[in-house]
């Protein structure tokens, strides 16, 4: 299973709101999600998640500033090139400016008013958990619309996990 990254800007430390891309076009296209993506060949999981929110929102993050939150696996047992490990990164600071991509279209939501319908059915099971806080391991296995959730698991994500 190939890894992947996601990584989520905050603002304040209680979050109020989240920065999340409105995916223009590949994987999760029309839906909201993080900023991220697949880690390249002899690259770290961290350095891929802070280029990928670099390419995709020209918002740069330095390493200091990235706490590892989640480790999500997903399994699309009808669409089995689907299935990956997503390690998910939240940072509370940032330089640049905002823009727009051609796959992403950047937006800030209320931590208490995500688009939830307009996302992966998973992210209403770890998104907001993160969001207040916790870090987090979870499976999510998909059904044959590659769409639907046939199961889940969520639980605490353990620092002794080389994490």
């Amino acid at each position: 299973m190939r890894d992947a990254t996601l990584c989520f800007l905050v603002q304040e430390d209680a979050p109020a709101k989240v920065l999340l891309g409105y995916k223009k076009s590949g994987f999760g296209q029309g839906k909201y999600t993080g900023f991220g993506g697949k880690v390249e060949p002899g690259e770290g999981i961290e350095a891929a998640a802070l280029r990928e929110m670099k390419e995709e929102s020209g918002l740069q993050v330095s390493v200091q500033d990235s706490h590892y939150v989640g480790r999500l696996t997903f399994l699309f047992p009808y669409q089995p090139t689907w299935s990956q490990v997503v390690h998910v990164f939240l940072a509370k600071a940032w330089t640049g400016e905002l823009v727009e991509s051609d796959e992403m279209r950047p937006a800030w939501f209320p931590v208490e008013d995500l688009p939830l319908e307009s996302m992966w059915q998973d992210g209403a099971y770890w998104l907001p958990p993160i969001l207040q806080g916790r870090r987090i391991q979870a499976r999510f296995v998909f059904q044959s619309d590659n769409e639907s959730l046939a199961g889940l698991m969520i639980q605490d994500l353990e620092l002794d996990q080389g994490n």
